[in-house]
Formats: C-alpha cells, structure tokens, sequence
C-alpha cells in the first residue's frame, strides 16, 4: 500500500510539472531570448540527451519505477544523481530569469516542487531495489554538481 502511494505522488509530481510548465509555454515564459539564458538551455538540452543515452530505454516511466538492469553512476549520474530532472530545471529556470513575473516564478517553484516530490519518491524505492544507492547517494548530489 504505502509503495502504492509512493508512486502515485511521483505520478502526481509529473502531472502538475507539466501542467505549470504548460502554462510557462503558454505564457510565452519558457524559451529564453538572451545569449546566456539560450547557452544555458542548450547545455540542458544536452545533459537530458546524455542522461537518456546512458540510462537507455529504463528512464521512461510516469510514475516512479526502479528497474532491472543494475545503478547507473556512469555519464550525467557520475555528477548529479537526477541529471534528467536537473536539465528540466535548468532549462525552465533559464526561461523564467528572462521572463520574471511574480507568475512565471511561482509556477517555477511549482515545477521544482513537483519534481522534488517525484525524486523523493523514486529514491525511496531505488534505495529499497538497491542497497548500494546509499553509498552513492553520499557520493553525489541530487541537482547541482558538489552543492545540492
């Protein structure tokens, strides 16, 4: 049951992220403009190629779902344990920073909330598949490489 409920907030966490970040779209407030706010969407852009080559078919799910196939700490995951999470953010943020509204940044923080309750989730039960993900954990950061 409690696994159950584990899921359904990571499935919970992805819905509201892609209705705020729909409303960013819709809001003309995700695409950046500037020279370094496109630089930075660009660099997001890759790092989610690169997650996805590494991790390979496995990282498609809605909901939290850690599958065979063994801990991947190779490419992006030797940096941050969540690079696909981590490049939406800095994709969405880089949007925001140029198209800031009390709006645009409360739907940011929506966002981030959401995907932290998706990363909460998926830890808790990869910690529960593989044992050796504490140690790894304490290796590498969520988000941002050596800081969060």
């Amino acid at each position: 049951v409690f696994m159950t409920k584990i899921k359904a907030a990571s499935l919970a966490g992805l819905v509201f992220a892609m209705v705020a970040t729909t409303l960013l779209v819709l809001r003309e407030s995700l695409f950046a403009e500037g020279l370094i706010a496109i630089s930075i969407q660009v660099f997001a852009g890759l790092i989610m190629l690169w997650a996805r080559i590494t991790f390979g078919k496995r990282s498609f799910h809605a909901s939290a779902d850690p599958t065979s196939g063994g801990l991947v700490t190779t490419g992006p995951y030797k940096f941050i344990r969540h690079p696909i999470y981590a490049s939406i953010l800095y994709f969405i943020w880089a949007g925001i920073s140029e198209h800031g509204s009390v709006t645009n940044v409360l739907l940011g923080l929506s966002v981030t909330l959401a995907l932290l309750v998706r990363i909460f989730a998926e830890e808790y039960l990869i910690k529960q598949r593989y044992p050796n993900y504490l140690n790894y954990a304490a290796k590498t950061k969520r988000i941002i490489p050596y800081i969060f």
